[in-house]
């Protein structure tokens, strides 16, 4: 058996939907939409055609029957509970000083799903007000256990943070991590691919939307 082929086999093996969840991480219009903070990386977003690759395996993932969970980040109107013990949470707060709001506050537009990615009541999203990563102190972690699942497919924003974060957590809680390359973005691009490459290579199965969709449309012997 040809190399590619022993790889896409044990991938399949891998994201077995009885076994497999979707992750997708602050995939939110007040991130990666408009009125955001960083609108560097909103800009790298739809450069890179991320939204659109995370829509297809968001949807070849309800039809292979794979739970889809959207973890996200919401504030409360008044910045409660909010810390600001890191330079992008200060400007977080500062911006919320000046406008009024935040970008993701409780019940906005911002705090909810960019729309590409479908509006499927199988789905759940698990919010945070709090920290960088979302596995800590949510129940995350306990949601996917109980739902049976050990291989967690990673989507979203941004590799400099957020996304590193979720492979390391999902990493050390004994999860396999499976990571959508052009369904992750991060800025520079540059430096979002030499973490990509360097780093996350290590420590999680790297694939693509065509790839994963594929091996999620692909007939099942019986």
């Amino acid at each position: 058996m040809a190399a590619t082929d022993k790889r896409l086999t044990r991938l399949a093996a891998l994201v077995d939907p009885a076994r497999t969840a979707v992750v997708t991480n602050e995939m939110q219009r007040g991130i990666i939409g408009t009125d955001v903070l960083l609108p560097v990386l909103a800009d790298e977003v739809a450069a890179q055609g991320t939204i659109p690759a995370a829509a297809r395996v968001c949807d070849a993932a309800r039809a292979a029957g794979v739970r889809v969970v959207h973890a996200t980040v919401e504030q409360r109107p008044d910045g409660a509970g909010t810390a600001e013990n890191c330079v992008i949470f200060a400007l977080g707060a500062k911006k919320r000083r000046e406008l009024g709001h935040g970008s993701q506050d409780i019940g906005s537009e911002g705090a909810r799903l960019v729309p590409e990615l479908g509006q499927d009541p199988r789905d759940i999203v698990v919010p945070r007000m709090h920290g960088m990563t979302p596995m800590t102190s949510t129940s995350l972690d306990q949601i996917l256990r109980n739902l049976g699942i050990t291989t967690v497919v990673v989507m979203g924003v941004s590799v400099n943070l957020g996304i590193f974060g979720l492979c390391l957590s999902a990493l050390d809680r004994g999860y396999q991590v499976v990571l959508v390359r052009d369904a992750v973005a991060g800025v520079p691009k540059a430096y979002a691919d030499m973490v990509i490459d360097n780093s996350l290579s290590l420590i999680t199965t790297q694939t693509t939307s065509e790839e994963l969709c594929g091996i999620w449309a692909a007939p099942t012997e019986a």
